[in-house]
């Protein structure tokens, strides 16, 4: 039998150095729970970044994926194939935006939705070719291509991978007067995310993501949200920017529209701003495939069906009212909406996520060296949201 530490060197022998996990290796996953190679059992309170909203290995997903891979996976978008239609009605039907653009990874749908708006500006505001400017909020995250690295304030993401790509500015994120200081005419987008995930869960003021609506409405740009992390229910609403009521006029998605299957991701817009696009200009050999389809759609109704977002709503109050009555000195705040959440200390996290995994067996992730991210899965009960919080309250008790 392999153990823990067997698989732990093999995978440090030929595998490259850019993940440094906690190390706890896992065979098999349910619902909230983790079970590593020697029979151990854990609590997930990451939900592989919010990708497994649904619970792991979902029995519904995993009976569409079943089914539909017995019959066709992929067929290239050379062909159509039976199941993107469905696909289409049900996410458009579901959102209220009118076309959808498929794509695989969350990265590729915002590289999509980077191409989308700067043809938009170029064929819908006459913008200089090549001239076209998106303005991006500090601390961003939206993947890692050398495209969107171009314009991260974070240099361990960033450094010696240029030359990076032009056309982009940075506003300090929640700072409304410096994002209006940076528009000029060849401003086509406003690309942030509603809440911060890979931040550490950082919130901007009430009323700014309101207040860029109206300024794009206004000034003829595009509002466009990254909600891949923050979208799907994790928030306690389909959308993090419902809780604004506002609506942008294009949304990146991916991680739980797989509910962790298979990479699946979406860009929604408009007629006229996915209409940007003619035949071959743009596309991806997986996207949109029979069993990224099936797998959205099983996914989708999940998350409807069981009620999840309203579930992430009650149960991020709960928990999160209990979280805040640990008192300990290197807190220094407990916030989050929903089930997303984030301790933030005046210490390093890593050794508090290391205790929590030896110690508890709760399974959470450091961000951003000092801030603890709080994200099971929305299927998580009561009962379980008390377990994992009296283990971080020990954990800070001692």
């Amino acid at each position: 039998m392999n153990s823990t530490q067997n698989y732990i060197e093999i995978e440090k022998l030929y595998g490259a150095n850019n993940y440094k996990p906690l190390d706890v290796v896992v065979e098999k996953a349910q619902g909230v729970w983790l079970y590593d190679v020697e029979g151990k059992k854990y609590l997930d309170c990451l939900s592989a970044y919010s990708a497994v909203n649904q619970g792991h290995c979902h029995p519904r997903i995993l009976e569409a994926m079943i089914k539909q891979a017995q019959k066709v996976t992929l067929t290239s978008r050379a062909f159509r194939n039976s199941v993107l239609p469905q696909y289409y009605e049900k996410i458009s039907k579901l959102t209220g935006f009118e076309k959808i653009l498929p794509m695989n990874s969350g990265a590729e749908a915002v590289e999509s939705a980077i191409k989308t708006v700067r043809k938009w500006g170029y064929q819908n505001k006459n913008i200089e070719t090549d001239k076209a400017e998106i303005i991006v909020c500090s601390e961003n995250f939206h993947g890692r291509t050398t495209t969107i690295i171009s314009f991260s304030t974070d240099e361990g993401a960033k450094a010696e991978f240029g030359p990076y790509t032009p056309g982009f500015k940075i506003a300090k994120y929640g700072d409304i007067e410096e994002l209006k200081s940076l528009i000029t005419t060849n401003t086509v987008a406003i690309m942030l995310e509603p809440i911060q995930g890979e931040a550490g869960i950082k919130f901007p003021p009430k009323g700014y993501l309101k207040a860029i609506r109206e300024i794009c409405t206004d000034k003829n740009i595009l509002m466009v949200l990254d909600e891949i992390q923050t979208g799907l229910g994790r928030t306690g609403k389909m959308f993090a920017y419902e809780h604004e009521n506002i609506k942008p006029d294009m949304v990146t998605i991916g991680k739980a529209l797989s509910g962790g299957f298979y990479p699946v991701s979406a860009v929604l817009a408009s007629k006229e701003i996915l209409g940007v696009f003619k035949p071959g200009e743009h596309g991806s050999t997986f996207g949109g495939s029979p069993l990224a389809a099936a797998v959205a759609i099983a996914a989708l109704d999940v998350i409807v069906d069981e009620k999840l977002a309203q579930r992430s709503s009650e149960l991020g109050e709960y928990f999160l009212e209990k979280l805040k009555t640990i008192k300990n000195p290197h807190i220094k705040e407990v916030r989050g909406l929903g089930l997303f959440i984030g301790i933030e200390l005046d210490t390093k996290a890593r050794p508090y996520c290391e205790k929590l995994f030896q110690q508890y067996g709760i399974l959470v992730k450091e961000t951003h060296e000092n801030i603890i991210r709080v994200a099971p899965p929305l299927v998580i009960t009561k009962e379980e949201l008390d377990f994992a919080f009296d283990a971080i309250k020990s954990v800070f008790a001692e």
